[in-house]
């Protein structure tokens, strides 16, 4: 699991889960004028409260963090596990709400049964920890402050070679200039023969190979110009850039592979 391909939203989710859990410790009712040697149930007392609001908001937090950090998240009945996540997260807020206005489960409706209790603080707390991450996983992929990566890439030490263990001085090598395998010119395919759907845009002629990390996933696609992508540039992790078209560059992934990123917007150079 990669925890740098985590966003900021994912950062409040998580935050939000740890206050969830502390506040399950907590009382669940509280009663005015009750003194201090009462000992009120926590969260975990009430079967209710515990499947539906402690229950389901962590596992809300641990399906959108897992299929955050995950390269290939699994899926339930072909669905990703992200808006599984986020569903489950909005069901614990509205549940803990519901539980809020009626601590008592309906038993203060009894003739003679009075007020009854009031929401306890563990209650009050698990409500704005729901809340919290109700709102963060559904605004994390609207919001671009949210979808920012939660920890900074951190910076190669010194130019590496590349993946493929070329010599320095090779192909990919930061400084280096690119070329293609099969003795082709920069930006054509093995062969050295242009593919049809190849974008027209000529490599810079000035261009040195370097490092760069994503600030956000974004697509790689094929250098054939095909729109099916062929891997996902997760933040955190630093990939290398051998050939600029224009605004895209040309990136090698880790196990490899080399694809277009048309989206360069806000990327961090190593």
């Amino acid at each position: 699991m990669n925890i740098r391909s985590l966003t900021r939203g994912d950062g409040v989710v998580i935050g939000a889960a740890v206050l969830l859990f502390i506040a399950s410790f907590l009382d669940l009712y509280s009663v005015e004028g009750a003194p201090d040697s009462v000992d009120f149930p926590s969260l975990w007392a009430s079967g209710p409260v515990l499947l539906s609001v402690v229950l389901a908001g962590l596992i809300a937090a641990a399906l959108i963090v897992v299929a955050r950090g995950l390269p290939q998240a699994p899926k339930v009945a072909g669905l990703d596990l992200a808006p599984f996540g986020v569903a489950f997260a909005v069901f614990a807020a509205w549940s803990a709400l519901g539980n809020v206005f009626d601590p008592a489960g309906g038993a203060d409706n009894f003739e003679g049964g009075g007020d009854g209790p009031d929401a306890g603080l563990g209650l009050i707390l698990a409500l704005v920890a729901t809340l919290i991450m109700a709102a963060a996983a559904v605004a994390t992929p609207l919001v671009p402050a949210l979808k920012g990566a939660l920890l900074p890439a951190a910076r190669p030490a010194a130019p590496q070679q590349p993946y493929g263990a070329q010599p320095p001085g090779g192909y990919g090598y930061p400084g280096a200039q690119p070329t293609s395998f099969g003795g082709g010119q920069p930006g054509q395919p093995y062969g050295g023969q242009p593919q049809q759907g190849q974008p027209a845009a000529p490599p810079a002629a000035d261009f040195s190979p370097f490092w760069f990390a994503v600030p956000v996933p974004r697509p790689l696609f094929p250098e054939d110009g095909s729109p099916t992508p062929i891997a996902e540039l997760a933040p955190g992790t630093w990939y290398l850039a051998v050939e600029q078209r224009g605004q895209a560059l040309v990136a090698q992934t880790q196990d490899g592979r080399r694809g277009v990123l048309q989206d360069t917007s806000g990327i961090q150079r190593g």
